[in-house]
């Protein structure tokens, strides 16, 4: 597949490298910054062009008549719908995926300035983070928590604790643990930043990162099995940051939870206490420690830094917790900082890109799966592929799973069919419209795995 991506920042550079894997691909990247190009052909087996990306003469330089697919991820909404208006209006135009951050633009670029629309898909980073923070709000002790088949299976990733009943004991134990009828499947464990695919004879240890999927009502006792009991209710909610991100989550949250929300600009403070309704807005510095003690950051059950600036959040989940929160996250852009962190003094570090690269890749990836996330800062994939055709026409319908030629690195987790998600077993059978969902240690196996699943005219 020939494909063009525009800007060389963070999430472009994470898209040309999640894609650049596949040997299928053909791989433009467009930017004006000659260093990072550099760079990303150190790297990377990838075709590179120094220009503005909304320009036409630049973009027809970069081969947008052959390409089969556009991703408009630079800084610049503007350039972004621009570049894929000018893709739009091609004879034979492109996939157009771009990232936009005014809402305003996500209407606009669905309309397109007449005749085609100007994009496919967008995407909203703000919008991303914030359900992806209101999911872990909403579970506690997680990790990560990521939607399937329409939220009726969830993949939870939680580090088991000692003194979890299971910590210490095989994986196949698990069933004699949990309510009668109630199945969850461990799809994937991290021990020490290496993954081990689990079995049934495998033992889970304390501060393993475990990822177990389950259907909703399952969770809380699957979490319970991997960390000491926790009664304590989520109530309140402390927010550092009114920006995009933190506004919007304050709005999301404020008619569940009692939610502060500190701000350090008194002029947008103003604008957000207008547009809030039972929001607190308060005017100040996140790292005062005077001011958290004020307002009781002891007693909050959830301290969440969005500012736009790493190491202020850093700095105010950290101090946070060491005045009594007892659960912090931090929205941090340099993965090399989240990596440093988590885990340690603060709880979970929310990576932007890393949200933002998993939408995309759901809109872009060869093979259309029907979600794609990107986990452990793009170290492996959990994908959900829907099962087309029938028996003629498919590598894997009326066919166990013991059967399907799946590299070792991939792992099914389960099987939504209908309303019902069925723990992946050896002897299940797959049949037309199951959504299965994978988990994929190596990213290099994901074009083999996407492959056994597309439906062919051949067979």
């Amino acid at each position: 597949m020939k494909i063009l991506i525009l800007g060389a920042g963070q999430v472009g550079s994470s898209v040309a490298a999640a894609l650049s894997v596949e040997d299928q691909n053909d791989i433009t990247v467009v930017d004006r910054d000659l260093t990072r190009l550099r760079e990303l052909t150190e790297k990377l087996d990838i075709r590179t062009v120094t220009g503005h990306a909304s320009l036409p003469s630049v973009l027809e330089q970069a081969g947008l008549d052959e390409a089969e697919l556009l991703v408009a991820v630079t800084s610049s909404d503007e350039v972004n719908i621009i570049a894929c208006q000018i893709a739009a209006q091609r004879q034979d135009p492109p996939t157009r995926v771009a990232r936009l951050r005014e809402q305003e633009y996500l209407a606009l670029a669905r309309q397109g300035l007449g005749g085609e629309p100007a994009v496919t898909a967008a995407i909203s980073p703000e919008e991303l983070v914030c359900r992806h923070v209101e999911r872990l709000i909403a579970t506690p002790g997680a990790l990560q928590v990521l939607d399937f088949a329409g939220g009726r299976a969830q993949l939870v990733a939680v580090r088991a604790l000692r003194g979890g009943a299971l910590v210490g004991h095989e994986i196949r134990e698990l069933r004699h643990h949990l309510p009668q009828g109630m199945d969850v499947r461990v799809a994937a464990i991290f021990r020490g930043g290496k993954a081990i695919k689990p079995e049934g004879i495998t033992v889970i240890e304390a501060g393993d990162e475990v990822f177990f999927l389950a259907p909703h009502g399952a969770i809380k006792a699957m979490m319970g099995e991997l960390r000491s009991a926790d009664n304590r209710s989520t109530k309140r909610i402390f927010i550092s940051g009114g920006g995009g991100i933190g506004r919007r989550l304050a709005k999301s949250l404020e008619r569940r939870y009692s939610v502060k929300i500190l701000e350090r600009s008194r002029d947008r403070a103003r604008t957000i206490a207008e547009d809030l309704i039972g929001t607190i807005v308060l005017v100040g510095d996140c790292a005062d420690e005077d001011l958290l003690r004020e307002e009781n950051i002891d007693q909050t059950d959830v301290y969440c830094a969005l500012t736009n600036d790493d190491e202020a959040n850093i700095l105010s989940a950290m101090l946070a917790k060491r005045l009594g929160c007892p659960r912090v996250v931090a929205l941090i852009n340099r993965a090399s900082y989240a990596e440093l962190v988590e885990g340690s003094t603060i709880d979970i570090a929310i990576s932007p890109q890393s949200v933002t690269l998993s939408a995309l890749l759901s809109h872009i990836r060869e093979g259309a799966p029907e979600r794609v996330y990107s986990l452990r800062r793009g170290a492996a994939e959990a994908i959900e592929v829907v099962v087309r055709g029938d028996r003629r026409t498919s590598r894997v319908i009326g066919r166990e799973l013991d059967e399907l030629d799946l590299p070792h690195s991939a792992t099914i987790g389960g099987i939504v069919r209908g309303d019902a998600l069925m723990i992946a077993h050896h002897d299940v059978v797959i049949e037309p419209g199951d959504h299965v969902i994978l988990f994929v240690n190596d990213k290099r196996d994901l074009p083999a795995v996407i492959d056994l699943f597309k439906e062919v005219d051949w067979l």
